[in-house]
């Protein structure tokens, strides 16, 4: 196995990803009118003014899994950190290491780039996620909601 930087000529296969977690999601429960595809991946990730980067998990030059994220800034401590926007793992890899691995390796580019903090949101229905995320040792900030103005 082999976490990378991604690539732009893997987007297809991150699309592919992107799709199946979609997927996942619906079958907890979502509701969420998923529009994702490789033109908004290109536009966004790797354009002139890429919105957030990409780590890919490879087995045997295989893309299996994918972690997509974004630097941000919190003035309450103040530090800079690294925003998870998703971590997927296709499910016949699952319990490997993979989604740990591809964790560690954003970690590594966090603290090169001067951050001390991971943070992402979770969907509650997804307990799976959630017992993964508490065995890494990430933990609920309970005094924290996430607020979304939507603005189309």
């Amino acid at each position: 196995m082999k976490i990378r930087e991604a690539k732009e000529e893997d987007l297809k296969a991150i699309g592919i990803l992107v799709n199946e977690f979609n997927e996942y999601l619906r079958e907890l429960g979502s509701t969420t009118n998923y529009s994702t595809n490789t033109d908004w991946l290109l536009n966004d990730g790797f354009g002139d003014n890429p919105a957030f980067h990409g780590l890919v998990a490879e087995v045997d030059d295989k893309i299996i899994g994918y972690l997509l994220y974004h630097s941000g800034y919190d003035t309450d401590v103040p530090m800079r950190l690294m925003y998870v926007i998703d971590l997927y793992v296709q499910t016949e890899y699952r319990r490997k290491g993979i989604g740990r691995s591809l964790i560690e390796k954003l970690s590594k580019i966090c603290i090169q780039q001067g951050g001390k903090c991971l943070v992402w949101s979770v969907w509650l229905r997804n307990q799976t996620a959630i017992k993964f995320y508490e065995r890494i040792g990430a933990h609920h900030d309970k005094e924290m909601e996430i607020m979304v103005l939507p603005l189309t």
